[in-house]
């Protein structure tokens, strides 16, 4: 895989990467991100991935909708980001396990 040079990367995001890239564990991640990111800001975060997993999986957006609650604007963002975005949610959701279909 080639370098990829990030719009947001500088020093200082480097070492916020570096400290997340350092956990260990699920329970050593909910205490980081506790402790960085509010409630919402994380439900919101969980909310994008699940429905980027769901959509991987390809569920219709009511279906969607309806098992995360996710708006339809927010489904239609995240699936242009993994249609046109930098395979984030992509290389994320292949290591898991959820590969995209070959068509």
């Amino acid at each position: 895989m080639e370098k990829h040079i990030s719009r947001l990367q500088c020093k200082e995001t480097d070492e916020l990467f570096e400290a997340i890239l350092s956990i260990d564990n699920v329970e050593e991640c909910y205490r980081f991100f506790e402790d960085v990111c509010t409630i919402k800001e994380i439900k919101s975060i969980t909310q994008r991935f699940q429905v980027a997993k769901l959509l991987r999986l390809e569920k219709t957006y009511n279906e969607i909708e309806e098992a995360t609650g996710a708006s339809t604007a927010t489904i239609s963002r995240v699936n242009r980001v993994l249609n046109y975005g930098e395979d984030g949610y992509g290389i994320a959701l292949d290591r898991l396990g959820y590969e995209k279909k070959k068509k």
